[in-house]
């Protein structure tokens, strides 16, 4: 998975991380604004634009939690889709 691709497309779901800020990957994405709602809409678009389909296991507040659990769980559905 390209890096680039997955931070534009995590970054347009974060309301409240400021336009050229560094986003630690480690820190929870809801401080950030991400809610459930943003969560299924930020789904599609990873799933579109990146081309993964995630599992309905990985669908848990955990893989959501912060931009690192999300990008494991990409990458292991893109893993999985090749």
């Amino acid at each position: 998975m390209e890096e680039n691709a997955f931070d534009a497309v995590l970054r347009r779901h974060l309301k409240n991380l400021p336009e050229g800020a560094e986003l630690p990957q480690d820190a929870p994405l809801k401080k950030f604004g991400l809610d459930s709602m943003q969560a299924v809409e930020l789904l599609f678009d990873l799933e579109d634009e990146l081309g993964v389909v995630l599992p309905d296991e990985m669908m848990t507040g955990d893989t959501f939690a912060t931009a690192e659990s999300l990008r494991r769980a990409v990458d292991d559905s893109a893993v999985g889709t090749s």
